[in-house]
């Protein structure tokens, strides 16, 4: 379990790149994000877009909720699949 506060830093300085990734579940980042988001957060029983607007999408992951499940190497692996981290709303996004 990792704070909201260093889940965000980790999402801010992450190095790590698609390529990086050990085990990949899909070959396509979207899919391997959605994949990890899925499996991290077991029990919710939803849809993982929850919006779009213009060319960004916004994930119904909340980042409190996150943070209680995740690892900053699991982090890091989102933001190599393109997923940010919304100060603003709380949540996921990723461009389109």
């Amino acid at each position: 379990m990792i704070t909201e506060k260093e889940m965000i830093a980790a999402f801010n300085d992450n190095k790590m790149k698609f390529d990086d990734i050990p085990v990949k579940f899909s070959e396509r980042q979207d899919l391997h994000a959605f994949r990890l988001l899925d499996m991290m957060m077991f029990g919710e029983n939803k849809d993982i877009i929850s919006g779009a607007e213009h060319d960004e999408i916004w994930l119904d992951v909340n980042g409190e909720e996150l943070a209680e499940v995740a690892s900053i190497s699991r982090i890091h692996e989102l933001a190599a699949c393109g997923v940010m981290y919304d100060e603003d709303t709380g949540s996921l996004t990723m461009f389109a």
